[in-house]
């Protein structure tokens, strides 16, 4: 979506005075609601909100043929749908670039953050592994979809229990399910944080006008291991370059950025609207 240059360069003259259009801070988030069984069907399900952003996620397990290089351990996969409800800028048909950049960003933060013990997935060595498959579909956009959806993936994935399996006939009952949670690291908590530059300063959450007068933006994945704020992921994007300095700032903003929103979301997540 265009925006107009007078809309950006008040933007920015806000930013500079330390201010945003709807009273927030350059690194405050908005209100977090989390939804769990959005879903009677999924093994695990969330609603999140993030200001007027929401997103549905949902987790399905099956069973198939582990990786030829990873035969003890079971698989995973993300999927983003940018649905034409949310927003005029989407369109119906199969999924885009900016849909395929989410589902990798977040399932890149997911896999390599450790919360996920993929080796207990595994039924038979070099035949038979649990496979994840997690769907996000976007319900309304205001800005700031990836780190909303990386939420609901967290949030879908904690609620999640196993389905019953049938080892005789190798089938599993779907809509049937165990007690037994999904093998997480309960203490890891993977979060994305996505700057957005304006003009010379870096935002947070931004709403979807702050969004469209981005000039550049890095999304930043992580989590905190034995007290240390850990890097998993990172990826830099749209069109406008970013200076050293600027990197190390933002890398310098991102741990407080993260525990901020950690809190959030754990109090939401204890909250379970």
């Amino acid at each position: 979506m265009e925006v107009t240059r007078l809309t950006k360069k008040r933007i920015a003259e806000y930013l500079l005075q330390g201010k945003r259009f709807d009273g927030r801070t350059a690194q405050e988030f908005r209100d977090i609601t989390i939804t769990l069984g959005a879903s009677n069907m999924a093994e695990g399900s969330a609603t999140v909100k993030l200001g007027k952003t929401e997103v549905i996620a949902g987790v399905k397990m099956n069973v198939g043929t582990p990786y030829p290089n990873e035969e003890e351990s079971g698989t995973m996969s993300v999927g983003m749908e940018l649905l034409p409800l949310s927003s005029n800028r989407y369109e119906a048909g199969p999924p885009k670039f900016d849909a395929t950049e989410i589902g990798r960003l977040i399932d890149r933060g997911l896999r390599d953050s450790g919360m996920i013990d993929f080796k207990k997935l595994c039924i038979k060595v070099g035949e038979k592994v649990w496979m994840i498959n997690i769907d996000i579909y976007s319900i309304n956009d205001d800005g700031n979809l990836l780190d909303a959806a990386g939420i609901a993936a967290i949030a879908a994935l904690r609620s999640a229990k196993m389905p019953k399996y049938d080892e005789t006939t190798g089938r599993v009952q779907f809509g049937e399910w165990t007690d037994n949670a999904l093998p997480l690291d309960l203490s890891v908590m993977p979060i994305n944080v996505t700057f957005h530059k304006i003009g010379d300063k870096f935002l947070v959450d931004p709403s979807a006008i702050e969004e469209d007068s981005s000039d550049s933006r890095m999304a930043i994945g992580l989590s905190e291991y034995q007290g240390k704020v850990m890097i998993n992921s990172i990826q830099k994007s749209e069109s406008a370059e970013m200076s050293i300095n600027e990197v190390e700032q933002v890398l310098d903003m991102a741990e407080e950025a993260f525990k901020n929103l950690k809190i959030k979301v754990e109090k939401a997540l204890k909250e379970k609207k």
